[in-house]
C-alpha cells in the first residue's frame, strides 16, 4: 500500500510537539494537569475563547471526554439529543449508554440537526414516563464530513434556551471545521454559543489529546471529581498540556487543518472533474466520493480507505480522509491512479 486515507491520527505528532516533548521530559512537574504547563496551555486557549467564564479541561480522547461530559452535565433521568449519525450513537460502543442516559436520535441527511427537530423532541417526550432531553449533541466537523456555520449554532443555541436545554459541540475535528469556515466561525463564537465543546488534538497533530472548554460556571462544579471517577484525570498530565501548549502557539493549530483540508479538497476536485459525484457536501479533510465498485477494488490495492455506503448497484461511497501529515505526492498519486483506472 502506498498511503493510507483511513483516518487522520495514523501519524504521530507534529515535529514541533516532538521537540517540545524532548525538551519538558527531564523536567519534574505537579501531577494531575494541576502543572505550569498545563495552566500555560489553558490560558494561552483562553486568550481566543474571550470568555472569562470558561474553563479549560485536558482529557486524553474524544470518547472519554464525551462520556465525562454527558454523564457528569445530566442527572440520572435526562437524556442527550443526537443525529442518527453522531459519534455517540454509533461509534462510542454504548459508551453514553453506559452511564446510564439515553441516546435520543434524529434522522438526518447531512449529519446535522435543527432547531425545529430539538423542539420536536422535546414536545415528544412529555412526562416523568419517558427520559428528559436535557443536553444537544452536535459534532462540527460532522461525522460526514459537513460543518456548521457560526449561524446554524447560533439557532440551536436559541432553540436550547427555549427549551431549557444544553448545547455540547464534540469537536474531534474541529480545526477542520475552524479552517473551512475560516471568518465565519471561531472559538470565541463557540464559548459564547455553546455550553460547552471540546478542541481536538488527536486528529489534528497531537499525539493524544482533546482540550475541553466548560462555558458555565455552574457545570464547572466539581468537574474534576468526575474525571478522576471516569479514568481521565492523568497523573502526567502535561502529555496533553504540552500539546496544546504548541498547537496554540503561532497559530500552528489552524494552520495543520488547512493544510488537511486543502489535499482533501484537491482531491474532491480532481473527481468532480472526472464526472464523478458525493455523498456529502463536505469543505474539511473527510470528502465522500461514490465510485464504481470495480474502480474502488482497483484503488484499494495501491490507499487504504473505507467503503462508507453502498449508493446503488455497481457504486459506493468511500471516505478519504488528510491529514495534517498527508504528503502532497500521495494525494498526486491518487488522483493519477482514478485518471488511469476511470470506470
Amino acid at each position: 500500500m502506498s498511503y493510507s486515507f483511513k483516518n487522520d491520527y495514523s501519524e504521530g505528532a507534529h515535529p514541533s510537539i516532538l521537540e517540545a516533548m524532548t525538551l519538558e521530559n527531564g523536567i519534574q512537574r505537579d501531577g494531575y494537569g494541576e502543572d505550569a504547563v498545563c495552566n500555560r496551555a489553558a490560558e494561552k486557549i483562553k486568550k481566543f475563547l474571550d470568555n472569562p467564564e470558561s474553563e479549560v479541561f485536558f482529557l486524553s480522547g474524544g470518547t472519554q471526554t464525551n462520556l465525562t461530559v454527558i454523564s457528569a452535565f445530566l442527572r440520572p433521568h435526562e437524556a442527550a439529543i443526537a443525529a442518527e449519525t453522531g459519534h455517540v450513537l454509533v461509534h462510542e460502543t454504548g459508551a453514553i449508554e453506559a452511564t446510564g442516559h439515553k441516546v435520543v436520535a434524529i434522522p438526518s441527511g447531512d449529519g446535522k440537526i435543527t432547531a425545529e427537530q430539538i423542539h420536536k423532541v422535546v414536545l415528544q417526550h412529555e412526562d416523568e414516563h419517558m427520559v428528559k432531553p436535557k443536553l444537544v449533541y452536535i459534532s462540527n466537523p460532522t461525522e460526514i464530513g459537513t460543518v456548521y456555520t457560526r449561524e446554524e449554532i447560533l439557532a440551536l443555541k436559541t432553540q436550547c434556551a427555549l427549551d431549557q436545554l444544553l448545547l455540547y459541540v464534540d469537536g474531534a475535528r474541529l480545526g477542520s471545521a475552524l479552517a473551512a469556515l475560516e471568518g465565519n466561525l471561531t472559538l470565541a463564537d463557540l464559548s459564547e454559543l455553546t455550553d460547552a465543546f471540546y478542541i481536538g488534538g488527536t486528529k489534528n497533530g497531537a499525539w493524544i489529546g482533546e482540550a475541553l472548554v466548560i462555558n458555565r460556571e455552574s457545570l464547572q462544579e466539581d468537574f474534576r471529581y468526575h474525571m478522576k471517577q471516569k479514568g481521565a484525570l492523568l497523573a502526567k498530565g502535561r502529555l496533553i498540556g504540552i500539546q496544546f501548549d504548541v498547537l496554540f502557539t503561532d497559530g500552528l493549530y489552524v494552520e495543520v487543518a488547512k493544510h488537511a483540508n486543502r489535499l482533501a479538497q484537491k482531491m474532491r476536485k480532481a473527481l468532480a472533474e472526472e464526472g464523478y459525484e458525493f455523498l456529502t457536501d463536505s469543505p474539511t479533510n473527510q470528502i465522500f466520493p461514490i465510485l464504481p465498485v470495480p474502480l474502488i477494488q482497483t484503488l484499494s490495492k495501491d490507499f487504504g480507505f473505507f467503503k462508507w455506503a453502498e449508493t446503488a448497484p455497481g457504486f459506493a461511497a468511500i471516505r478519504l480522509v488528510t491529514s495534517w501529515a498527508t504528503p502532497e505526492s500521495a494525494v498526486d498519486a491518487f488522483i493519477e491512479a482514478v485518471k488511469k483506472n476511470r470506470q
